[in-house]
């Protein structure tokens, strides 16, 4: 069968097609894009290479993806082919989230570790999670504003 270009033969298969994407994307990326990545999803950059290795079936989170897409820069094409190979992945998943709305880069202080940098960078984006939960909470209870 070959890569991408039909239905994968298992969950395993359909995890690993999107990953090998990634991975593809990743080496053709400016060294330091994997660091730039761990930090955005503040995470540790073993990370980055766990979810970018084809041979881990584990599945990148949905919540990832829109970050995954702006620090590495993916063309159209790059995401329109990641979103589909994803989806194939897994199909209950409502992708419109993970790559929807307007994406704002917030440059944060360099607090002079990594482990501070990383704690700051996880409370910034708790934040603005637990803000768009309320607004998604907000709209389903039917208050739009």
């Amino acid at each position: 069968m070959a890569q991408g270009t039909t239905a994968e033969k298992t969950p395993q298969d359909a995890v690993a097609a999107y990953k090998r994407l990634l991975a593809a994307i990743l080496e053709r990326r400016p060294s330091g894009t994997r660091q730039r990545l761990a930090a955005a999803l503040a995470k540790n950059r073993s990370f980055v290479s766990q979810i970018a290795n084809p041979a881990y079936a584990t599945p990148i989170p949905a919540n990832h993806l829109a970050p995954i897409f702006e620090v590495c820069h993916f063309s159209a094409a790059e995401r329109l082919e990641f979103t589909r190979l994803y989806a194939q992945a897994h199909p209950r998943k409502r992708l419109a989230e993970a790559g929807a709305g307007n994406v704002l880069a917030v440059h944060l202080p360099d607090l002079g570790s990594e482990a501070r940098n990383r704690k700051l960078h996880g409370l910034v984006s708790s934040f603005v999670r637990e803000i768009a939960r309320l607004i998604d909470d907000d709209r389903e209870e039917g208050n739009h504003r």
